[in-house]
């Protein structure tokens, strides 16, 4: 078809519309929750040594207890075993606690940290330090989750070699106390925690953060 018998096309005049009235229904604040540091700061050990002391050492306070776990972890020379339901962001999630515990299971390649733990969901969301060490040296530290027909006592204790404890009978409050050199309740608690080890499950939240 040539130029001269193509059809013409139409080009329609563009309409204008009327105008919108807009109304605005004022400003609204946006609240965005603030964000939490890490936690760099660091903390002060108990001064206490570990087979050495003797008393009985109440807290009832989250400060006195983060520094009795932090002098047991510091003091360790071959076992740590830590019972937690949730492996407590309060008490263990710190970069004191984890250069400890990376401290003693580099100091030897027989040292061992084990824990076990009821529930390890939350500690996964939040990139708990302790499980994160477990990824580096999962030859030297173990978690295992607490197989749900075992009968234990709702305590959440560690334990240092075959000396120190640190116990808290109700795992949801900073309340309880801390031994350096008490042999017998460690040996009961070893082997309670020994027996637990034994029906331990692998827990898939776990594995797949390891992955």
């Amino acid at each position: 078809m040539s130029d001269d018998t193509a059809p013409i096309e139409q080009v329609a005049e563009p309409v204008e519309l009327p105008a919108i009235e807009f109304q605005s229904p004022g400003r609204f604040a946006v609240h965005n929750p603030a964000t939490q540091p890490p936690t760099t700061e660091q903390l002060e050990p108990a001064p206490f040594q570990l087979g050495a002391h003797l008393s009985v050492e109440h807290f009832h306070q989250p400060e006195a207890a983060r520094a009795h776990a932090l002098a047991l972890f510091g003091q360790a020379q071959r076992s740590l075993c830590l019972y937690s339901q949730d492996l407590e962001s309060w008490l263990y999630h710190h970069s004191s606690i984890q250069d400890a515990a990376t401290h003693f299971l580099l100091a030897s390649p027989k040292n061992r940290l084990r824990i076990l733990v009821r529930d390890v969901s939350r500690a996964v969301r939040e990139g708990h330090r302790l499980i994160t060490l477990s990824r580096r040296l999962p030859s030297n530290l173990h978690i295992r989750k607490l197989h749900p027909d075992y009968p234990i006592e709702d305590a959440a204790f560690l334990l240092a070699d075959d000396r120190g404890l640190l116990l808290r009978p109700s795992p949801e409050q900073p309340v309880g106390y801390a031994l350096y050199n008490d042999p017998g309740r460690v040996r009961l608690r070893q082997a309670q925690f020994d027996q637990a080890w034994d029906t331990s499950i692998t827990d898939p939240d776990l594995r797949s953060f390891l992955l």
